[in-house]
């Protein structure tokens, strides 16, 4: 009786350990299973973070400077010898903008940029600066040409194209829109 009594005893003993380890091996899983769904987590608010910092990087500098800048943390001026700047800005865009709900108004200055932005990439002319109303681009940088006059040309031609036909669309609707200002000079450096 003792010894069934000591064999039940050992029984239950090991069984109360394998118990325990299954616990706490369970338990370790859910921890780390925990901490790898948190590290995932954090890994994409990083990765998603770094690449907004990069877009709003891209959109204030040219790519060359921007990869520069965040390469070596700083960026070392370059000289050309011909650049081909264009500026637009609208036309009295105070006095528009002032028939335009906010929500409007922005919609209209991202849809005119962001063609802006496709003529100017298809002649290969970079997009310095947009600041409100006012958006400027150049020809000839960060890639040396010498092509760039013309380029810019034909893209400024594009881009009144572009306001001319938004001016006919909107006229049709009766909505109010942006009349653009358009001036390019040609830069030797």
């Amino acid at each position: 009786k003792s010894y069934v009594a000591s064999e039940n005893k050992r029984k239950e003993d090991r069984l109360q350990r394998q118990l325990v380890i299954r616990n706490i091996l369970l338990t370790a899983g859910f921890i780390l299973l925990f901490f790898s769904v948190l590290l995932f987590i954090q890994r994409n608010k990083i990765t998603k973070g770094k690449k907004l910092s990069d877009d709003l990087l891209l959109n204030i500098l040219p790519a060359e400077t921007a990869e520069e800048l965040k390469l070596t943390g700083t960026a070392e001026a370059k000289s050309y010898d011909l650049v081909t700047v264009i500026f637009t800005d609208f036309k009295n865009f105070t006095q528009v903008a002032e028939n335009m709900s906010p929500k409007e108004l922005v919609q209209q200055i991202n849809h005119c940029y962001s063609a802006f932005d496709n003529i100017i990439s298809k002649y290969g002319i970079e997009k310095i600066k947009t600041l409100g109303d006012g958006y400027m681009c150049a020809g000839g940088l960060p890639a040396k040409n010498t092509s760039n006059p013309l380029d810019a040309v034909e893209a400024a031609l594009e881009i009144q194209q572009f306001m001319q036909g938004l001016k006919k669309d909107k006229l049709k609707t009766g909505q109010p829109f942006l009349k653009r200002a358009l001036a390019y000079t040609q830069v030797r450096l």
